[in-house]
């Protein structure tokens, strides 16, 4: 099948090279002409593991291409998918449909025969319906059908996501639309993967509640590790013991500096607007989101606390800032808040991470950007550990503790014990969540 995909951010990109590979002829449309120039030299504008070789071979299998040109990419299409951003509107917390809308308006008057119009954005229940008018005010002959087909990708694990999915979501509201989708996912369905076919409004629902549901496990947990330190549990400990009940499962249950990135932020506040504009509050939603900020601050307490009660003349070595590992992207990272609190504070902040330098040098100003922790802990008084790459998993403490003018750890993520950064020097460690009694070096 024909396949064209308006839009190359991350969504958009690797869902194209993944049909591509799956056998369909894609075409990926950007109206970023820098951007197009730099995939077809097969530079990827993301840092996603495994993309990179699967675009170069599906370009060389012809089956993938990318293009400026949104009516020649357009015609003759079976499907066309919009895949731009919906960022969260300034001011209300709703979801900016203005890309989408002006996305489908460009597709109708580009459609020269029967197409399936996709929705791949996340966009509010409704959308999809305002998407048909859209096409049909600017093309009344045009021949088409809308889907909704939201995505469930892990920024890191992506493309794994996609070829061995949980499961696929379609909305639509008709059979020929229908088949048009099990013809492009047939591949997965051929291979027993659930493929969830259901009305434009509950595909879009789906999205919405999927992703508030796993930003409540995170912050539920976060609440619990702040309890955790209050009467001398472990978080870890916690977690795994409820997680092993099937009806809670172990994911999303890892306590830390609260979640961030593209998704969870911009989709709970799109999921608790809606329900206030329908007289249905969404007050767990809510609730979430303001736990998230506080979390972020709770964290910055934690900090200041192995710093005397001020960060002013201090050096603070910071490991990771990307809002999680395998990714480069600092959407509503952690480190947005944590960091420059650091350097108002008068700290002077080393920063390493192993892709977050290329966003994070415009996004965090006054910091000294480091190739390896033990070059940022020379000297250092605290070592904060805010995102968990492998590569800070298996640090040599002893080193680190050496080098540091004061051997302290804020190890944000869990990934050390206390018993081990006592052992290695540390004089203070601290977790999130963790026992006080084991800080302090006790069994």
């Amino acid at each position: 099948m024909k396949i064209t995909m308006i839009g190359t951010g991350y969504v958009g990109l690797v869902s194209g090279v993944c049909f591509s590979d799956f056998g369909h002829d894609v075409i990926c449309v950007d109206m970023d002409a820098d951007k197009i120039e730099q995939l077809n030299r097969g530079e990827v504008p993301i840092f996603e593991p495994g993309l990179k070789p699967l675009l170069e071979r599906n370009v060389s299998a012809g089956r993938l291409s990318f293009t400026t040109d949104l009516a020649a990419a357009v015609d003759g299409a079976d499907a066309v998918f919009i895949a731009v951003g919906t960022p969260t509107r300034r001011g209300d917390g709703h979801a900016d449909l203005s890309y989408v809308m002006a996305a489908a308006e460009d597709v109708a008057r580009a459609l020269t025969g029967y197409a399936v119009i996709v929705t791949k954005s996340t966009v509010p229940v409704g959308t999809n319906r305002k998407v048909r008018q859209v096409i049909a005010k600017a093309n009344p002959d045009a021949e088409f059908d809308v889907a909704s087909n939201p995505e469930f990708l892990r920024e890191g694990a992506a493309i794994e996501d996609f070829m061995k999915p949980d499961r696929v979501v379609v909305g639509v509201q008709s059979d020929r639309a229908a088949e048009v989708m099990a013809d492009i996912y047939r591949p997965l369905y051929l291979r027993d993967f659930p493929i969830v076919t259901t009305d434009l409004e509950s595909a879009e629902m789906i999205k919405y509640a999927a992703n508030a549901f796993l930003a409540t496990k995170i912050t539920f947990i976060n609440e619990i590790a702040a309890l955790c330190e209050r009467v001398g549990a472990d978080v870890n400990e916690v977690a795994r013991g409820i997680g092993l009940d099937g009806r809670i499962g172990n994911k999303f249950l890892h306590a830390g500096p609260g979640y961030g990135g593209s998704c969870f932020p911009k989709d709970t506040s799109a999921l608790a607007r809606i329900g206030q504009e329908h007289a249905v509050p969404q007050m767990i939603v809510e609730a979430v989101i303001r736990v998230n900020e506080t979390v972020k601050s709770r964290m910055i307490e934690k900090l200041r606390d192995l710093c005397e009660g001020s960060f002013n003349g201090h050096t603070i070595a910071v490991l990771g800032v990307t809002f999680k590992p395998g990714t480069d992207d600092m959407r509503e990272a952690a480190s947005l808040t944590i960091v420059p609190a650091l350097v108002g504070g008068g700290a002077k902040v080393r920063v390493v991470d192993p892709q977050g330098r290329r966003e994070g040098e415009a996004l965090l100003p006054g910091v000294v950007w480091c190739d390896d922790p033990y070059k940022a802990a020379h000297n250092a008084d605290l070592l904060v550990i805010l995102t968990e790459w492998n590569e800070f998993r298996a640090l040599d403490l002893k080193k680190l503790a050496r080098k540091m003018a004061q051997p302290r750890m804020a190890d944000l993520r869990n990934i050390y014990s206390a018993r081990d950064a006592k052992r290695a020097g540390f004089e203070a460690y601290e977790g999130v969540g963790r026992r006080a009694a084991a800080a302090r070096g006790q069994p």
